[in-house]
């Protein structure tokens, strides 16, 4: 039953076609359902939030908002609950990213990196100590799911591997050559 409830939860979110939001989390609540709520509205009144707090939501966060605060919102209840979300934080050695405010250091120096760069970092990060090939990071950070016969991935490692390991007496981001790369301590 929860199961059910749940894939219509997800299938209802953005259209509602049958009920409201606040009616929906009614059902849930007296279905005794207590999976966390975060109401995301364009209604942003004092009367509208307290109302979805007191209707049953957990949270209450107002359009337009920041992705890093939804992530940060979504993974409290979570963390809470004792359940496990994903990290904020990811670490390699010295070098250290916060997938928050997108800070990136290396021994205590702040790294700044373009979007694209950021978004390859966290890759390889998230998979550190595993090599990740030349289309499995096409597919992650381009989202391209053919070989667009570029170099732009090696492009980005290269830029990526300067502002990263430039002044680094110990190098993190190595490449497997013909497999592809990998970040790791050696």
């Amino acid at each position: 039953m929860a199961k059910k409830v749940s894939t219509s939860l997800f299938r209802n979110l953005t259209m509602l076609p049958r009920q409201d939001g606040l009616s929906l989390i009614r059902e849930l609540r007296a279905g005794k359902v207590n999976t966390p709520v975060l109401i995301l509205s364009a209604k942003g009144s004092v009367d509208d939030r307290v109302k979805g707090l007191e209707t049953g939501g957990d949270d209450y966060l107002t359009k337009p908002f920041a992705f890093s605060e939804l992530l940060a919102r979504v993974q409290a209840p979570i963390r809470r609950a004792g359940g496990i979300s994903d990290p904020i934080r990811l670490s390699v050695g010295d070098l250290s990213v916060n997938l928050i405010t997108c800070e990136v250091a290396r021994g205590g120096k702040i790294i700044d990196l373009q979007p694209r760069e950021f978004s390859l970092l966290e890759y390889l990060m998230r998979n550190a100590g595993r090599i990740v090939s030349k289309t499995m990071i096409m597919e992650h950070v381009w989202d391209y799911h053919f070989d667009p016969q570029t170099n732009v991935v090696e492009a980005r490692i290269s830029r990526l591997r300067d502002k990263i390991d430039r002044d680094a007496d110990q190098k993190l981001i190595h490449t497997m050559r013909g497999v592809g790369y990998v970040i790791k301590e050696t």
